[in-house]
């Protein structure tokens, strides 16, 4: 049979139809029909003629392939393609089926060459650290370093690897500023979080005295602010703002008391405070390196503990965002002059904001009011402290609100006239003794320098802290000067609790309240001295910039290194087991109501249980020099001190003698040999006696 030439092919490259079907085309050899091509293409057969059958080959040999014949001029046939497992043909036109598999490596080859990923490495290596460190924390068999010597190393190791995860992510921060964000919150996390996953019992004991102020308002419903109660304990009732808002809380959290959630408030509060410090920062500085380097000095630099479930921390919160509305929407127009030039203006600096009308900072004050109110409703010190940093800001032209100061200081006189009078009065009454006596005023709270390595050095890490964040800070004011001109309110603010020294001790805590209230400013000038600015040109802003790639990994380390012992150095006096809590309800439920219940200190757990009901001595409170006389005698120190015909108990427990020492109330070994002169005494008799602690009960009609 003679085959057909090729058919003429046009310009399109397709071969003509033919328009007749008796022209022999079923003679013409065909070549193997692929898939897409017309049904009508495939040869046919007279009815009476079967097809011819396919050859079969073994499996190990392909089939021989029927010829083709492509048209003229038609480029060359790609190769057909290879069998397939299945046994069917694949074609060109199909995605191979590993194709999505392919897509998504080489998304996540991508993604791992991307600063992304760079900066997310370190987190998750972080968090993988530390959460296998959580369960190696021997929390419960604490010496004399607190937790410090129980964190394993690679609870420190993860600590470190975030530091130098953030240190990155501030290369980009201008453009990507949720990764700083992201580290500073795994940094909050990381180290306050441990004792609210692990601890048992509620850390820190007046944070128990809290527990028992809000249960004791939940039983009762209402307030008695013109009721003396023993130990100071009225005072909660004459400013009750945070109590009531816990006792809500309880209420809307279906759980029996605020123990269930007290041992998370010093992340709460932390996590609610970066904001308003970022809306702070950013009044004063476009550079998101320098803001978020001083957010994460200030979550270094905040060890002074007061950031657990109280007034203080709350109140705290509270005068942050008053401040941070004030610098932002209270700009008197035309204050701003110079500063509206960029040219005269730090690098950093923010542009000043816009200014505000007379109605719109009244409209501003009504509305900042209710704040105001609920400050003075919860807190002693911090409306004072609020008064001094708007008098502060009105000693520049930018922020001269008078308005404001003046409704905030009426609102704190008409609340310390009404509820707080007694306490008010009282206080007044002291200052003729303490106004003036700023050495007196600045002494830390124990009676006497601590005992013990622990102790001490946590006195050494809290002064070397204090140092680090002063001389960063002065070395911004000093370098920085253009800077400062535009972040001066800051400057004012950071310095306005200073002459608090001269008024009063605060019940020896004034050094630690002026330290927390001056910190903001200060994280915020540190920050300026390790973080050059961006875009300045010649030699000396070439080296400042080589000098901070050193310094401020270096300088942050250093003060992890010093936020450690100074908030976890202590732990000892701050944790308590169960059964030291239990030891001490035991004893209170045991006592008749209106006995006498003595202690060392009342640095431990559940010290105000039933507070209403019991009056307490807490002896070793006191200076060092009567507590070194009470030593020579105990049982008799004691016995004359009891009221005749007053029942009374003393409860000695670890958590105690963790506290006298690190206090400084008692000589090392003091507080061991209080307990055996009590026991040896027949003026006071033995109740119980455990590891958890020692009971004796008064016998004054044994003879002595």
């Amino acid at each position: 049979m003679q085959r057909q030439g090729p058919a003429p092919v046009t310009g399109s490259g397709v071969p003509p139809q033919s328009g007749t079907e008796d022209r022999g085309e079923s003679h013409k050899p065909e070549r193997p029909q692929t898939a897409g091509e017309s049904a009508a293409a495939a040869p046919t057969y007279p009815p009476t003629e079967a097809p011819p059958t396919a050859p079969t080959y073994p499996p190990t040999e392909a089939p021989p392939t029927a010829p083709t014949y492509p048209p003229a001029g038609a480029p060359p046939a790609a190769p057909a393609a290879a069998p397939a497992t299945d046994g069917w043909p694949r074609t060109g036109r199909e995605k191979p089926p590993a194709g999505g598999a392919v897509a998504a490596r080489r998304r996540l080859v991508a993604f791992g060459r991307s600063p992304d990923a760079l900066n997310l490495v370190p987190l998750l290596v972080a968090a993988a650290l530390w959460l296998w460190a959580l369960p190696g924390i021997d929390f419960r068999d604490m010496d004399q370093f607190g937790l410090l010597d129980r964190f394993p190393v690679v609870f420190y190791a993860s600590l470190a690897v975030l530091t130098g995860g953030f240190v990155l992510t501030l290369r980009r921060a201008g453009t990507v500023p949720l990764w700083p964000a992201t580290y500073c919150a795994a940094m909050l996390v990381a180290l306050k979080a441990p004792p609210a996953i692990l601890y048992d019992s509620v850390r820190y004991a007046w944070a128990s005295k809290h527990d028992a102020i809000i249960s004791r308002l939940l039983t009762q419903g209402t307030v008695h602010p013109g009721t003396e109660l023993s130990g100071g304990m009225s005072a909660y009732d004459q400013w009750p703002g945070f109590f009531s808002l816990d006792a809500a809380l309880v209420r809307a959290f279906g759980v029996d008391a605020a123990a269930s959630f007290i041992n998370w408030a010093p992340v709460a509060l932390g996590l609610l405070t970066v904001p308003v410090l970022i809306l702070v920062y950013r009044t004063f500085s476009d550079d998101w390196r320098l803001v978020w380097t001083g957010v994460w000095i200030f979550q270094l630099a905040n060890w002074v503990g007061q950031d657990y479930l109280s007034p203080q921390g709350f109140s705290y919160l509270l005068y942050l965002t008053v401040f941070a509305v004030v610098v932002r929407h209270f700009v008197l127009p035309g204050s701003a002059g110079a500063l509206r030039d960029r040219a005269a203006l730090d690098p950093a600096a923010a542009a000043v904001p816009p200014p505000t009308t007379t109605r719109q900072r009244a409209v501003a004050v009504l509305f900042l009011l209710p704040v105001v109110v609920t400050i003075n409703a919860s807190h002693q010190l911090t409306p004072i402290m609020l008064c001094a940093s708007l008098f502060a800001l009105c000693l520049t032209r930018r922020y001269r609100n008078l308005g404001l100061l003046a409704v905030t200081g009426l609102t704190m006189l008409v609340w310390n006239l009404t509820m707080g009078r007694e306490l008010f009065l009282e206080t007044l009454g002291t200052l003729r003794e303490k106004a003036g006596d700023l050495l007196a005023n600045s002494r830390p709270g124990f009676a006497g320098d601590p005992t013990g390595p622990g102790p001490e050095l946590v006195g050494s890490a809290n002064i070397l802290m204090v140092l680090a964040l002063g001389g960063l800070a002065v070395a911004a004011v000093l370098l920085r000067r253009r800077l400062v001109r535009s972040a001066l309110p800051l400057l004012l603010t950071a310095a306005a609790p200073l002459p608090m020294f001269a008024v009063n001790d605060y019940g020896g805590e004034m050094i630690f309240r002026v330290y927390l209230f001056g910190l903001p400013g200060a994280a915020f000038f540190a920050a300026a001295a390790l973080v050059p600015a961006a875009g300045a040109a010649g030699r000396p802003a070439a080296l400042a910039r080589r000098t901070a790639a050193v310094a401020l990994p270096v300088t942050l380390v250093a003060m992890l290194a010093g936020f450690l012992p100074s908030y976890y150095g202590k732990e000892g006096m701050h944790y308590a087991p169960p059964g030291e809590t239990a030891l001490t309800r035991r004893t209170f439920d045991r006592a008749p109501e209106g006995a006498l219940i003595l202690a060392a200190t009342g640095a431990f757990a559940d010290s105000y249980y039933r507070y209403d009901r019991y009056e307490r001595w807490f002896f070793t409170e006191q200076e060092v020099d009567e507590n070194l006389r009470m030593l020579k005698d105990p049982a008799g120190y004691l016995a004359g001190g009891i009221p005749a015909g007053r029942p009374a108990y003393v409860i000695l427990t670890p958590t105690q003698g963790e506290a006298v020492i690190g206090e400084g109330y008692l000589p090392e070994g003091g507080f061991a040999r209080l307990g055996v002169a009590l026991k040896a005494s027949p003026l006071f008799a033995v109740v119980e006696e455990s590891r958890y602690g020692l009971v004796l009960r008064y016998r004054p009609t044994t003879p002595g």
